[in-house]
């Protein structure tokens, strides 16, 4: 199978982004802006799921609404917005990283993740597949830094994390290895939108 991924080179420093972007707002693009600049980054891809398993499908969006409203909210060119995962066939996080193996052995990835979900990080399928197969870069959260930081993910890996002034190394390092990185915090949520239009 022939995947269609965003160009890049060898060795760049890429971040991956995932999430169901339902629909994608100004608090998604602030933290990939804040990703460019801190793990200094050369590009960071928005992985469009088709569908969070964690999350009711009658709450999600048509994929297609999903990418073009990424598309349309992005203009920074590092920022790309990619439907791998569908292509993929893949139906949570830790498998679509493994079939993706080839792909990450030829540049330095970082996964990229609110606080939030790094905080229910367990919950998610095969999760220690995820930790163990890229470095992760977790951004603050209104709310959920205690329990980001109390989370299982957090305890189980606790020695390998990263002080935040050494962030723009995470890349290079070999997993596990993940850094908290405080930001302006933004108020925006997918779910609080949703439900404002659904209200008009």
């Amino acid at each position: 199978m022939t995947l269609r991924l965003p160009a890049f080179t060898q060795g760049q420093r890429i971040g991956l982004f995932g999430g169901s972007f339902n629909p994608a707002h100004a608090g998604h693009l602030a933290l990939g802006r804040q990703a460019l600049k801190r793990l200094g980054l050369d590009q960071v891809w928005w992985m469009v799921s088709p569908q969070n398993p964690l999350k009711s499908s009658d709450s999600t969006a048509d994929f297609d609404e999903r990418m073009e409203g990424a598309r349309r909210l992005i203009v920074n060119r590092a920022m790309v917005v990619t439907d791998v995962e569908k292509q993929l066939g893949t139906d949570c996080t830790a498998a679509t990283l493994t079939r993706l193996k080839p792909v990450l052995a030829r540049a330095h990835f970082v996964w990229i993740m609110g606080a939030d979900s790094f905080a229910e990080l367990h919950r998610w399928r095969d999760w220690r597949v995820i930790p163990e197969t890229l470095p992760l870069a977790v951004f603050d959260r209104p709310g959920w830094r205690l329990k980001a930081m109390a989370g299982k993910a957090a305890q189980r890996y606790g020695e390998m994390r990263l002080a935040t002034s050494d962030a723009r190394l995470l890349p290079t390092l070999e997993a596990p290895a993940w850094v908290f990185l405080p930001m302006p915090l933004r108020s925006e949520s997918s779910t609080a939108i949703r439900n404002r239009q659904q209200q008009n």
